[in-house]
């Protein structure tokens, strides 16, 4: 089912979580143990990340070195399968710009249309590890628009080689990404609020945000989409705290805010389970205040502590 057809149709919160792809090597099994737990209530659908390939050096057995590309977490259409056939629930995979050329996109989206699957999250995709960056594919697209276009078109029964005549036409619902603190690289949130109603006058359906951890950023940007006639459905993407060392990470590697509070509390703690207990209450406060005011849809990022994710449900549901 669609995106905007289960929230539409939801008569209450709908929830959802983002997972990501085990490493290379490890059993699907490691997906099921942190997904079982948390399937007690009953998400609408479960997305999941998407991952370019990297260049690294490994050294030769003669001590020379070589340049070898190697992608550490793949199976996302697998994955995206599998959750589908065990949990009977739909899967969204994201789709990236970065390390894809056009042709395995569009053949990328053909498997997905063969599974069934009628979302797809439509993401520029970060910088490979070692570019400062972003570079796209040289055959590939350099902005997330240029893949919604690409979907649409599809959508529309027209595919990359011209000669194709009256295609398959694809149904895909299309996500992206929207910043409520603005994405890193725009220069103001006008400019970053622009960028985004290109995306959906292309043909995006609903708005996933980046995680923020105090509520007002979110209001103001679902204020400024809508000044800026952005009327798509907008979720709120949401991850706990459960340690010291994410108050200096995920504010570089996501370009958030740690609210002081929040920053403070969580200095506070004496141990491992300490904050623990922070993030929770404090995810807790935020689901809280946006049930409160009437969010449609509570997007998780499960990312590490999927138990902390269902003591949170527990509490608000």
């Amino acid at each position: 089912m669609k995106v905007t057809e289960l929230i539409a149709e939801a008569k209450e919160t709908i929830i959802s979580f983002e997972i990501l792809p085990p490493t290379k090597g490890k059993s699907i099994e490691s997906i099921y143990s942190h997904l079982d737990p948390l399937m007690e209530f009953k998400p609408a659908f479960i997305n999941v990340t998407y991952h370019r390939a990297e260049q690294i050096l490994k050294t030769r057995k003669d001590g020379s070195l070589e340049m070898v590309e190697i992608r550490k977490r793949p199976g996302t259409v697998g994955i995206c399968a599998a959750l589908m056939n065990k949990y009977k629930v739909d899967a969204i995979p994201h789709l990236i710009c970065g390390g894809f050329s056009k042709t395995e996109t569009e053949n990328a989206l053909i498997d997905l249309d063969f599974l069934g699957i009628k979302n797809v999250l439509a993401l520029r995709g970060d910088a490979a590890a070692n570019e400062k960056f972003f570079t796209p594919h040289n055959q590939g697209h350099r902005f997330a628009e240029d893949l919604v276009k690409q979907i649409v078109d599809m959508n529309n029964g027209r595919y990359m080689e011209e000669d194709i005549i009256d295609g398959a036409k694809t149904d895909f619902c299309i996500g992206v990404a929207g910043y409520p603190e603005k994405h890193f690289e725009s220069p103001n949130n006008d400019i970053d609020i622009y960028y985004l109603k290109r995306k959906i006058d292309l043909g995006a359906d609903y708005i996933t945000t980046q995680l923020f951890f105090n509520n007002e950023h979110y209001y103001n940007f679902e204020n400024r989409c809508k000044a800026h006639g952005i009327n798509a459905p907008i979720m709120p993407g949401l991850k706990p705290l459960t340690n010291k060392k994410q108050l200096t990470i995920i504010p570089r590697v996501f370009n958030v805010e740690v609210p002081v509070e929040l920053y403070t509390e969580m200095m506070k703690a004496k141990n491992e389970a300490a904050c623990e207990q922070v993030g929770t209450e404090w995810l807790t406060h935020q689901c809280k205040d946006l049930l409160k005011n009437k969010a449609k849809i509570l997007h998780f990022y499960t990312l590490g502590k999927p138990s902390v994710i269902y003591n949170v449900l527990k509490q608000i549901l």
